[in-house]
């Protein structure tokens, strides 16, 4: 029997496991470092920077949906960003996953939010093609920058540096 429910400052240790198994299956174990001291402050707190849904099989922890608020400056409202959703290997092929993307999709339709938007990696056809079936579109126009570490600290001085 599958339970979807909105996490709370408990599930913390949980939601780092997923986080950790998660980087693993991505390949980058080592990038993921967040702490449960990080989640508490920025996620559970009076202003919460983002929120988690839990999903349970029979009493267990399955899986996660990780996300937060974006903005469309285009069409004046908020939509969500999907950081993460990992259902756990044993969990698959149980529909959990299809369940997680419904579930932020009502939550999309009831608070007026206009779209739902993920990355997902290159390589991973298996969650591509879950996205597609889903309604989700690539969009190849567009291409992801980040500016971190060094360079953003050096932006942040006033003094960019180049790539």
């Amino acid at each position: 029997m599958l339970t979807l429910r909105h996490a709370t400052a408990d599930d913390v240790p949980q939601i780092l496991a997923f986080i950790a198994e998660l980087a693993e299956y991505e390949r980058e174990p080592q990038a993921a470092t967040a702490t449960a001291e990080d989640l508490l402050r920025d996620g559970f707190g009076d202003d919460p920077r983002f929120f988690v849904e839990i999903a349970e099989w029979d009493g267990e922890p399955a899986g996660f949906a990780f996300w937060f608020l974006n903005y469309s400056t285009w069409s004046g409202r908020a939509g969500v960003y999907l950081e993460d959703i990992f259902v756990r290997p044993a969990f698959r092929r149980r529909g959990i996953g299809v369940a997680l993307m419904e579930h932020l999709g009502r939550l999309c339709a009831e608070r007026g939010y206009t779209r739902l938007v993920l990355q997902v990696l290159d390589w991973n056809t298996p969650a591509i093609a879950f996205y597609e079936s889903l309604g989700a579109r690539p969009m190849s126009e567009w291409i992801t920058m980040r500016i971190k570490g060094e360079a953003l600290a050096a932006l942040g001085s006033g003094r960019p540096t180049p790539g």
